[in-house]
């Protein structure tokens, strides 16, 4: 095997982990809102101000904006369509909203993240948005992009199995 040959074969390997590790989390998380009504997903139930579909919805603005940063760098992720919005009302599921439209979403954004991770150069990188939470001159590339789309959505389905389990015990795993 030539070293092209084996770099092909390490990359494939390596795609195919991000995305299976990433629809792994994906399923945690939609697997707490099975079966639930739109007014059960819009509770909040914990001492939290978080809701099932409200998480959800977080969810996928949050992997959209990265994977927008991604393809264009900051600019591309700075705006998007609840710019305007306050940050604890992005967790909320606003008049309108059902679970059966948030979750038809999250799966055209996943769809999107999943082409993206598949096709984009790994390595290639932009400069991290200003923000005080981000090392001043720090880059991204689209690999540590997928990574922190995986944490989020992993730490997220954490959040949303706790809430699912105070509403009727359902548990993501046990």
């Amino acid at each position: 095997m030539t070293s092209t040959e084996t770099v092909t074969t390490e990359l494939t390997r390596e795609r195919t982990d991000l995305l299976e590790s990433l629809a792994r989390h994906r399923y945690f998380l939609r697997f707490t809102a099975s079966g639930l009504t739109d007014e059960q997903a819009a509770s909040r139930p914990t001492a939290s101000a978080l809701c099932l579909g409200g998480l959800i919805k977080h969810v996928a603005e949050t992997e959209q904006q990265w994977m927008d940063f991604a393809l264009g760098g900051p600019q591309a992720m700075a705006g998007g369509a609840d710019a305007e919005m306050d940050w604890n009302s992005r967790f909320d599921m606003a008049p309108g909203d059902t679970l059966a439209g948030i979750l038809e979403r999250y799966d055209e954004v996943a769809r999107r993240t999943d082409e993206l991770v598949t096709t984009l150069d790994l390595d290639a990188d932009h400069p991290l948005p200003e923000a005080p939470w981000f090392e001043p001159g720090a880059r991204w590339s689209v690999r540590r992009v997928a990574l922190h789309v995986i944490a989020e959505t992993s730490q997220h389905a954490g959040h949303a199995d706790i809430i699912r389990e105070t509403l009727d015990g359902q548990k993501t795993m046990g």
